[in-house]
Formats: C-alpha cells, sequence, structure tokens
C-alpha cells in the first residue's frame, strides 16, 4: 500500500515537471490537422472562427439535461490512477487520491459550467452549457495525463508514444471532442493587450502556473487571467447570474491581475456586476471602444485533454494604465512575467513576434496559450486596429 501510494507520488511529481515535454509527445496521438496554429493545441473546423469574433457576438444557451456522460473517473478504466488507501482498498478518484496525497493549495469541488457543444457561424459563434463539478474534470482530465505520464516512465525510453493498451483511460475517452462523452470543464483564457497607439506597439500580460498551487497546468506559462468558467459560488443564485463569458472575464481580471480574492459574497446574493466599481469602468470602456474583447475559439490540450476557450481583451494604455495601476507581480496561482528596462520591472512584455515565438517555441507554455499567442499575432491588425 505504501509503494502504491509512493509509486503515484512518483508519477505525480514527473508529470508537474515534464508537463511541456509530455505534451510534445502526447499530442502525436491525434490527428494532425486538429492543431491549432501550429502548436499542440487541438481542435476541430468548427471551433476556430476565421477571424476574431467579438465577444457580444458569442451566443451562450443552456441545456439543463447533459446526459451522454459515458466516463465518470471512477470506472475500472481508472484503476491504475487510483493508488491503494491504508485499508488496501482504491481511493474512489483522481481526485480523491490528489486532495489526500498531494493537495494542491486551490483545490475544491465547485460547480461548473460543462461545456457540451460548440460552433463558428459566420456571424458569430454559439457554445452549449450545462451543470458540471469541477473534481469531475480532474478526475477524466488529470487523470488521463497522469496515465499518459506514468505509462512514458515505464517505457523502454523509445521516445515513441505510449502504445493503446496502456492507456485504458485514454482509449475510453476515444475522440476528445466528443463532448457529451465525458464531462468536459472549460477554462477561459484571455490575452490581455495594453495598446499604446501613440508608440504604435503592445503589450502582453503573461503568467507562470505554479505547480504547488495549482491542480493542473502547474511549471507552465500562460496568458493572463485564466480561471474555469464557472459560477462565483455554489448558492442556486449564481448559476444564471454568473453564466457570462464577459462577468467571467471581468472576475478573472479581479482576482489574477488586481489580487482580489474570489469570495464575492454571492453565497448569500448574487453578484451586482452593475454596481460594481471595477465592470462599471470597463463596461464604460466597452462602449467607449477603448476596450474592445474578442472570441478567438477554443481547443483541448492534448495531455489533459481539457477545454479552454480562447479570448483577447485590448486595452489603449491609458485605459489599462488606469485600471491596472495596482497590478500584482505574483497571486494565488503563481506569479507573472515582466521585462526589463532602463527603469525597472515594466508592465507585461512586448507584444512581438520574437516574444511570440519565444513563448510559444523555446518556453514550457501550456498549448491553450500557445495557440492564443500565435493566433492572436496572426490577427494582429484586426485586434490592434484604431
Amino acid at each position: 500500500m505504501a509503494g502504491s501510494q509512493e509509486d503515484w507520488l512518483r508519477v505525480r511529481g514527473y508529470l508537474n515537471q515534464h508537463r511541456h515535454e509530455l505534451t510534445r509527445s502526447v499530442v502525436e496521438l491525434y490527428p494532425e490537422q486538429w492543431r491549432v496554429a501550429g502548436t499542440s493545441m487541438l481542435a476541430p473546423p468548427e471551433w476556430r472562427p476565421a477571424a476574431p469574433v467579438p465577444l457580444d457576438q458569442v451566443a451562450l444557451s443552456w441545456c439543463p439535461e447533459s446526459g451522454g456522460t459515458v466516463l465518470d473517473g471512477t470506472g475500472p478504466e481508472t484503476a491504475g490512477v487510483r493508488p491503494a488507501r491504508d485499508d488496501g482498498s482504491r481511493f474512489r478518484s483522481y481526485a480523491d487520491a490528489l486532495g489526500a496525497l498531494s493537495r494542491p493549495r486551490l483545490f475544491e469541488d465547485r460547480t461548473c459550467y460543462r461545456i457540451l457543444g460548440a460552433g463558428t457561424p459566420p456571424d458569430g459563434a454559439s457554445l452549449e452549457f450545462g451543470e458540471g463539478r469541477y473534481f469531475q474534470m480532474i478526475n477524466t482530465c488529470e487523470a488521463a495525463a497522469h496515465e499518459y505520464a506514468a505509462a512514458v516512465l515505464a517505457s523502454d525510453g523509445s521516445g515513441a508514444p505510449p502504445a493503446a493498451a496502456d492507456l485504458p483511460l485514454r482509449s475510453a475517452i476515444g475522440d476528445p471532442t466528443d463532448l457529451r462523452r465525458r464531462p468536459a470543464m472549460s477554462a477561459i483564457g484571455t490575452l490581455t493587450l495594453r495598446a499604446d497607439r501613440a508608440a504604435g506597439d503592445a503589450a502582453m500580460i503573461l503568467h507562470w502556473r505554479d505547480p504547488a498551487r495549482v491542480a493542473t497546468g502547474g511549471g507552465l506559462y500562460q496568458v493572463a487571467p485564466v480561471g474555469m468558467f464557472q459560477p462565483s459560488h455554489d448558492a442556486e443564485w449564481n448559476l444564471a447570474n454568473d453564466f457570462s463569458l464577459w462577468r467571467a472575464i471581468v472576475r478573472e481580471m479581479a482576482e489574477e491581475l488586481l489580487g482580489g480574492g474570489e469570495d464575492y459574497h454571492s453565497d448569500a446574493a448574487p453578484i451586482d456586476y452593475e454596481g460594481w466599481p471595477l465592470q462599471a469602468t470597463l463596461a464604460a470602456a466597452r462602449r467607449a471602444g477603448t476596450l474592445r474583447l474578442y472570441w478567438l475559439g477554443l481547443g483541448l490540450d492534448p495531455l489533459t485533454l481539457v477545454v479552454d476557450m480562447l479570448s483577447v481583451a485590448v486595452f489603449d494604455a491609458p485605459v489599462f494604465d488606469a485600471v491596472f495601476a495596482g497590478l500584482v507581480h505574483a497571486n494565488d496561482e503563481g506569479h507573472m512575467v515582466a521585462s526589463q528596462d532602463e527603469t525597472g520591472a515594466t508592465a507585461g512584455l512586448p507584444f512581438t513576434a520574437a516574444a511570440v515565438e519565444r513563448f510559444t517555441t523555446d518556453e514550457p507554455m501550456q498549448s491553450a496559450g500557445a495557440a492564443l499567442l500565435r493566433t492572436a499575432w496572426d490577427h494582429r491588425d484586426t485586434l490592434l486596429a484604431d
């Protein structure tokens, strides 16, 4: 039993230390045509709009009966990633094992918006959601990553991806773009750009995720902010009140970029978004055209099979400087990445071809972040248009 848990911890450590290399290996299991912008992120064509879509043209719909789930992360296909408890029985799920043996600082089984379908018609985008739980994602997605890491560790060092027989959970998942076959929760990542019209350049905010603090994506760079698309609290009134990409982005900006907490007291009453000064300021900037938000599609991380939605927030420099005067250097999930000039640390990094190439090629970056950077750079003329 001790050996079982020690082996599990050894694989978990290997996974967190080698996510980038494992991602580059596992992507070979999936069709080449699914790769987004030459990165390891996966998406079928219907998930990728031909051009940036203004955020207000992304339609969300709700399906109260999600149905169709075949895998819940507790079946025999996950036995290999569920070690033995002290009494000899296996942990019921990967989340149970993670919580008991290597609990991240941020680890709570909250309600999430489960994504069920996506499309990109010519005039916008459409997304369908139902209700799910965060640990459902951990029990399938993070478990699939752990299974792959274990198979690589046990391989002969040939460098070839493990065989399907060594990946029972991944094999049971099958086509990862079939979002009703498993409980697929989604994160929303926003590339935040500071556009200096006078100077004719832009800067971007990036983030390094600390593996000791987060359950997924630890040890990798990512855009900021990023967060699960979920209500602010499990109280029933939040399910409808928080069901908005815009409101989710505002909350993540408050938390990740300004160091705000996640307690909005919405256990007692819904968030009054219209009365929230930050939201009101950002909404006014949107109306004035000094903040522009775009949707760039969604895709899958090939290692974890987590769904990531891709968006861009473009701030005119004066608005960015006013809103983010208190931009934090670190938060509960890791630390910000800043450039240096003769005056010291500056907010963000230059949004340039060289920087995009560096983080999407040379640095260990999450698939979604790399795909978002490259896609945004490809569409920079639209995103940064006056």
